[in-house]
């Protein structure tokens, strides 16, 4: 039984960021062996376990194979013949198909280490078009990481959105790939990425609608306000929509978390309201419910700065008049 670091861990590592989850793999070993050694098994469809003290995931070697449409229609196996290079060779990218053993050594064979100093992306093969996940995935590094899109690598993205595979996605782990993208330092890329491969007509068909000109401005907005809770950042999709209803039908079908919505809700519905006179305060407190839920004023004053739309004398007459309200 040998146990390698791999993936994201050995990556950030290699990058010189901090370490945030580490993940591991063990060659050589049966599920039985790792409950033995007191392993918690938390995998149903898959040989995962947690250790005994630290808590972290170990997953047996496996390899995958492909039964049906989307991210989940796999066929797993897993047993001590499965070696450490089959299992990196099931991965997304390059950049995340590393290991490094118990002595420290890395494991690199797909050039990962490489298109980390190149700042490139990679898929590590012709099993990449398995998983339309994946595309989505592509983007939100690109966001996080800012690398270039290897050439064949965009290619093989295209070519899975004309074969219709990102049409099985799931709606919630679209929105949840997205709401990373949208934390991630270039949140900007993950939207242009996608409009290029041809994956936004899918995932976001309200966003791809948008003339040149208006998703240009998105993205440059997208990218001033990098840094921004998710939920206000989501509220500069809405923003650019400029419609309710087509705003409404995206969260419906995406199944938007709550407060994701009701930001970018808010922002649309208080938008043409005139904060310069008091009716116009007044209405926009109504608006966003705050004298009972003040924070949804504090968010709608960060959407309104982060789109440009406001200056600091606004939020002063917003937060001004509801203290004003409250005494009444």
């Amino acid at each position: 039984m040998k146990v390698y670091e791999v993936g994201g861990a050995v990556r950030d590592a290699l990058l010189g960021r901090p370490v945030q989850d580490r993940d591991w793999v063990v060659v050589g070993a049966t599920a039985q062996q790792m409950l033995d050694a007191g392993y918690q098994q938390v995998g149903r469809d898959f040989p995962v376990f947690l250790h005994p003290n630290t808590h972290e995931e170990y997953a047996l070697a496996r390899t995958e194979r492909k039964s049906g449409h989307g991210y989940a229609g796999f066929v797993v196996h897993a047993d001590p013949s499965v070696t450490l290079e089959q299992d990196l060779a099931r991965r997304d990218l390059t950049v995340n198909a590393m290991a490094r053993s118990a002595d420290g050594a890395l494991i690199d064979p797909f050039g990962g280490q490489a298109d980390l100093d190149a700042g490139v992306l990679r898929h590590v093969g012709p099993a990449f078009v398995e998983d339309p996940l994946r595309v989505l995935r592509l983007a939100r590094f690109a966001a996080r990481f800012d690398f270039a899109v290897a050439p064949e690598t965009l290619a093989l993205s295209r070519h899975m959105v004309a074969a219709g595979e990102l049409g099985f996605l799931v709606a919630e782990r679209v929105w949840q790939e997205t709401a990373r993208a949208l934390a991630e330092p270039k949140p900007h890329r993950y939207f242009r990425l996608l409009h290029e491969c041809g994956a936004l007509a899918v995932v976001f068909p309200e966003l791809a609608a948008l003339d040149a000109a208006t998703f240009d401005a998105l993205c440059r907005t997208l990218a001033d306000a990098a840094g921004q809770p998710v939920d206000v950042v989501s509220a500069l999709l809405a923003l650019a929509l400029d419609d309710a209803d087509c705003w409404n039908g995206l969260c419906e079908r995406l199944r938007l978390p709550t407060d994701a919505a009701r930001a970018g809700d808010d922002a649309l519905r208080s938008r043409t309201l005139d904060t310069a006179s008091a009716e116009g305060l007044m209405r926009t407190l109504e608006v966003v419910d705050a004298l009972r839920q003040p924070q949804r004023l504090d968010r709608l004053i960060a959407v309104r700065a982060a789109a440009g739309d406001a200056d600091p004398a606004t939020a002063t007459r917003l937060r001004g008049a509801l203290e004003a309200a409250s005494g009444c």
